[in-house]
């Protein structure tokens, strides 16, 4: 299990005092971009993620109610400067309360933008309830448009439901629609083309991300994976990529242009997430709380830290100061760059999590 400390400090110079400092750390990075997981629970089994079978999910008492949950984003956004949140999982469509959750973080925030990571399974029948409650726009991971494929990645055969779901969030307004995909080698690395092609002609901005070393059975490996480089050759079969000439301002994925070879036409955009052979640490801008309320200040961390104590120990002015402090503190120790004081995942040093995505949150 994952080191759980209740409040580290660093190791350097000590933190700046006050909440007007932000989500600030060592390095002069500014968390403005919180991802909260609403859930480790997933009904899909993707290989590159989550074991076949004997993962245990976390009892419900144990995961931040919606109260908690609207309590800290408000002390994100009011006190530490969130400026940008994402819910995760998991899988969170499988939260019962989840429209009732968005709804709420509406209200208090009406100028939020609110996004949601989902797999896509139900959410045909989600989508407008959740662009009514105030979603700004969603992600959604497939990274297949052939069935076989799919069940072989998710070991779920579940790809027409995921369909339904991206055309009915089209349908609602959550636009853009994001597609994420990862690629494995051998399996669905050929569908590439097909899958961006297949994103222009709709209208949904598809970004590759590459296999990082986060999946539970702890198979991945630096040679085996299909890195950026890779990706943009595959799809160099088929269309020409120029670089996005809009500043990616600590955006994960590197934007290009999309055109077919020889015309001007500019037929939408494609975005490649190079955590592996291209690592944006040191822009990074994201915060992560996990299902059970621990703040992670890097997705590639071995140490956690708890805020559901105190958001549980009483709803005081001085209990939010606690927890703003301690959310402040565990960014204030952010490692360097995946998890450790350089960048350098699949290195000799380079130790993965004992959890998996799923359990993290994206």
């Amino acid at each position: 299990m994952p080191e759980v400390r209740p409040a580290p400090s660093a190791a350097g110079a000590p933190r700046p005092g006050g909440a007007g400092t932000g989500l600030l750390d060592q390095f002069g990075r500014v968390a403005t971009d919180m991802r909260l997981s609403l859930t480790d629970k997933c009904n899909l089994r993707c290989t590159y993620c989550m074991p076949e079978a004997g993962l245990e999910w976390l009892k419900k008492e144990k995961l931040l109610t919606a109260a908690e949950i609207v309590r800290l984003v408000g002390l994100g956004v009011n006190a530490l400067g969130v400026r940008e949140l994402r819910l995760t999982g998991g899988e969170p469509l499988v939260r019962a309360d989840l429209v009732d959750i968005i709804a709420a973080l509406r209200q208090n925030h009406p100028e939020l933008p609110i996004s949601l990571t989902t797999n896509g399974v139900g959410l045909a029948k989600k989508a407008q309830a959740l662009a009514d409650a105030g979603l700004t726009r969603l992600n959604v991971s497939m990274d297949t448009l052939h069935h076989d494929a799919f069940l072989q990645l998710t070991r779920r055969p579940f790809l027409d439901q995921v369909l339904a779901g991206i055309e009915a969030a089209a349908a609602a307004g959550l636009a853009p629609v994001k597609i994420n995909a990862v690629l494995l080698r051998g399996i669905n690395d050929g569908h590439a083309a097909e899958l961006l092609q297949w994103s222009l002609d709709r209208g949904y901005e598809l970004r590759f991300i590459e296999q990082m070393p986060l999946d539970a059975d702890h198979g991945w490996t630096r040679d085996g994976m299909i890195t950026a480089a890779e990706i943009r050759a595959l799809l160099s079969t088929g269309f020409e990529l120029t670089p996005d000439p809009r500043a990616r301002d600590g955006a994960p994925a590197e934007r290009f242009e999309v055109r077919h070879p020889g015309s001007d036409t500019l037929l939408g955009t494609v975005g490649i997430i190079a955590s592996v052979t291209e690592p944006f640490c040191a822009d990074c801008r994201r915060t992560r709380i996990t299902a059970e309320g621990k703040v992670m200040s890097c997705l590639f961390s071995r140490t956690e830290v708890d805020l559901l104590a105190l958001l549980r120990s009483g709803t005081t002015k001085n209990d939010d100061d606690a927890v703003t402090s301690r959310w402040q503190d565990a960014m204030w120790a952010k490692p360097r760059a995946h998890g450790m004081g350089h960048p350098g995942l699949g290195d000799a040093d380079f130790v993965q999590p004992d959890r998996s995505m799923s359990a993290i949150g994206g």
